[in-house]
């Protein structure tokens, strides 16, 4: 299936403009809204990007660092990883309801897309996945993955305004999020129809992440993709 990709202009709730990167197939489809990790809008979303697009899938990327710089795209050596933490420091300092509105107005913006015909997802990676669960909880997708996100288990007030299903992934040896993180996670969803907390026992942070030898698994990447394609099936194309 081919896939087209153009650039999108979202308006935020404070009047700017920012950048979002669209994939699309000419049948169109069910939306998501694709989160970066901390390296920016880098090979790894724009490949998973396309990987979407191929499925069915109308597929939105938008510039979520563009308040510190826009369109960052870093490399994934360690030289970049030290630049990413400094992106996200700065990211931090901006308030939660400023970069979660930027978040809504996207989402918002998915769903004009002439491609987009069916229900909308939100899907992010480690700084992304923490965001899509703060988007899951501030808006209404009709689903959310959220992938090894950093910092949910800090947040989990938010937890009873998520109400669309929801895929956790973690990695069971992630240096970043402690297993009793994973476990009050898992805890505050406990019984709630949709929620699936997913973990490879092995793996650290970012396994799915390819282009990043330092933390690339491909033996839990292999594992986790399967139950995302087959969430977002069984989510987005009932």
């Amino acid at each position: 299936m081919s896939v087209a990709t153009r650039k999108e202009r979202v308006e935020a709730p404070t009047g700017e403009r920012f950048d979002a990167q669209a994939f699309v197939s000419e049948e169109g489809g069910p939306g998501i809204l694709l989160l970066q990790e901390i390296f920016g809008m880098d090979e790894f979303l724009r490949t998973r990007a396309t990987l979407l697009a191929e499925m069915g899938y109308s597929v939105l990327v938008p510039d979520v660092f563009w308040r510190v710089e826009r369109n960052v795209s870093l490399a994934h050596d360690d030289a970049a990883l030290q630049a990413a933490f400094g992106y996200m420091g700065r990211f931090a300092e901006i308030p939660r309801d400023v970069t979660t509105g930027d978040l809504v107005a996207a989402l918002a913006h998915l769903r004009t897309i002439p491609e987009v015909t069916g229900p909308t997802a939100v899907l992010g990676y480690c700084l992304g996945g923490r965001l899509a669960f703060e988007l899951a909880a501030a808006s209404d997708p009709d689903a959310c993955v959220s992938y090894y996100g950093s910092g949910i288990a800090a947040e989990l007030e938010l937890a009873p305004r998520v109400t669309c299903p929801v895929l956790f992934h973690f990695g069971g040896s992630d240096p970043y999020i402690p297993q009793a993180e994973i476990g009050a996670i898992g805890a505050a969803f406990a019984g709630r129809t949709g929620t699936e907390v997913v973990v490879q026992e092995q793996a650290g942070h970012a396994f799915e992440n390819s282009f990043a030898p330092m933390f690339s698994d491909p033996k839990a990447a292999a594992a986790s993709w399967p139950v995302t394609v087959d969430f977002l099936a069984r989510t987005l194309r009932p």
